[in-house]
């Protein structure tokens, strides 16, 4: 059984900063890739951030301000926020996916980020 369980979220005034925290339940090595997607109020969920052994995709609307990354001796995936922005609000949710013997598509239940205005 596959667990990943974020944290960091909170409440943060535009300009500031967030680094949330994605634990996984085993080794980060048996990911082919692991990622960020959020879900903000009234939209779709959209992918955020994405890191594998080829490097790292970004959103174009957090370009230059999030930065995914990973502690493997934790197992732990990390995505750091500078500059919030309102638009960034929404509830942030950690994937993996792993091949066993067919894809498959991990999710955390996520962690709500509130940036005020």
């Amino acid at each position: 059984q596959v667990q990943l369980v974020e944290s960091g979220g909170g409440l943060v005034q535009a300009g500031g900063s967030l680094r949330l925290s994605c634990a996984a339940s085993r080794s980060i090595f048996s990911f082919n890739a692991l990622g960020w997607h959020r879900q903000a109020p009234g939209k779709q969920r959209e992918l955020v951030a994405r890191i594998t052994n080829g490097g790292r995709n970004y959103a174009d609307c957090v370009k230059g301000r999030f930065t995914i990354s990973r502690d493997n001796a934790k197992n732990t995936v990390y995505l750091q926020m500078n500059s919030l922005k309102p638009e960034d609000t929404g509830v942030y949710y950690c994937n993996a996916d792993r091949y066993e013997g067919t894809w498959m598509d991990y999710w955390g239940k996520g962690t709500l980020v509130t940036v005020a205005s």
